[in-house]
């Protein structure tokens, strides 16, 4: 049994003209055959907040402390997981997927499984559950992704899979998968590798999809 938590960082609006406007977007996946680790980590985490913070069910990494951000990192390098994610610079994407964004976000997605199977974390009689954090809201492009990715794994890898799309509420292992995304998407969009450090030895896989 192995699980992927699946988060992204930046967005993937194309108008630079607009302030908010990221110049990058990745997707991250946190890979672990132990799901309580993770859990562990989180709790842990949560555990050690000043007590007027502890009322706040969910930890985002965007709204923590850099105290409570380097806690989580430093846990989680010390843990047997593994860090994959595709980085794409968004002004280097082609004219006609800026126009297709669900393609776009299943087809970088695939890539990650793809190269999962490459680096050989996975065989074919493992299952393999992958949880990917709620972002998208309409629930025809949910069902649209988790359809193409089985379909993928199914035809590519001969794999059954469960896929699941949930808040970081449901599945506490979501919010330590929004912080590694968080620390690896500082280190290209605002070139700060403070918090990217402390997991870099977990990450086996960091590469742009159109460098």
């Amino acid at each position: 049994m192995a699980y992927i938590f699946m988060d992204e960082s930046g967005d993937l609006g194309f108008d630079f003209r607009k302030k908010r406007t990221t110049s990058y977007f990745l997707i991250a996946f946190l890979f672990s055959k132990n799901k309580r680790t993770i859990e562990k980590c989180v709790k842990q985490v949560h555990s050690s907040l000043r007590k007027k913070y502890r009322k706040v069910n969910v930890l985002h990494a965007f709204k923590e402390e850099p105290a409570t951000k380097k806690r989580m990192l430093s846990l989680l390098a010390q843990k047997d997981c593994k860090i994959m994610t595709v980085l794409l610079n968004k002004k280097k994407v082609y004219t006609k997927l800026k126009s297709e964004k669900p393609v776009l976000y299943n087809y970088v997605v695939n890539i990650l499984l793809d190269r999962i199977f490459s680096k050989r974390l996975l065989q074919s009689d493992d299952f393999i559950e992958i949880i990917a954090s709620r972002k998208e809201t309409n629930k025809f492009l949910n069902q649209n992704f988790k359809s193409y990715l089985k379909a993928q794994l199914a035809e590519n890898h001969n794999m059954k899979v469960s896929i699941s799309i949930r808040t970081p509420a449901e599945e506490k292992a979501l919010q330590a998968a929004d912080f590694v995304s968080w620390a690896i998407f500082r280190k290209y969009e605002y070139n700060d590798d403070t918090y990217y450090n402390f997991i870099r030895k977990n990450i086996i896989e960091e590469n742009p999809l159109f460098p």
